[in-house]
């Protein structure tokens, strides 16, 4: 049962039972019960609207950096405005630190088969990589070949899920080119 309709079910006025008990026999926190959510404003709608679309294009910004966003696109929006919306939209930022020299605890490390190959031709190596794009409605993944002596892309595929048979059918029409 959802908490909102747990929370309907409770009745003030009781005289059998008082709110806190009916909250414990329901299991619903005493706080759920009494906190109503304010309902955003009309001036608030467009800033959330701007607020997701800066969080999709950099979700490394903070508070600050938000609100000063805000704030050039006409909004008025302070650290403290910025900081309610961005929880009650549940936006986390993300941060970005290098791990460049940290090694994961592997069990087995595959050896760099490359060291010592001199790469002199083309087609001699190929590098797949696989990527992925935010669009409005989730993400695409781009697979790229690319020859690793000209640096020229042999083949690309788009792909809305992340399957092993995308990525051999891919390198398979590379190959028959």
């Amino acid at each position: 049962m959802r908490t909102s309709e747990k929370r309907s079910l409770i009745e003030r006025p009781s005289p059998e039972l008082s709110v806190i008990r009916q909250c414990e026999l329901m299991g619903l926190e005493r706080s759920t019960f009494y906190c109503r959510v304010a309902p955003l404003s009309a001036d608030e709608l467009p800033m959330t609207r701007k607020l997701d679309e800066l969080y999709a294009e950099d979700p490394t910004r903070r508070t600050r950096r938000m609100s000063d966003e805000l704030n050039k696109s006409g909004f008025n929006a302070g650290r403290g405005r910025t900081r309610r919306l961005m929880q009650m939209m549940r936006m986390k930022t993300i941060y970005c630190w290098p791990r460049t020299t940290v090694c994961g605890p592997a069990k087995y490390k595959a050896p760099y088969l490359l060291r010592k190959l001199k790469i002199q031709r083309p087609n001699q190596v190929w590098a797949l990589d696989i990527s992925y794009m935010p669009l409005n409605r989730g993400y695409v993944y781009l697979l790229v070949i690319i020859d690793w002596k000209t640096r020229c892309v042999l083949g690309w595929s788009l792909s809305n899920t992340m399957e092993a048979a995308w990525v051999v059918e891919t390198l398979s029409d590379t190959v028959d080119r």
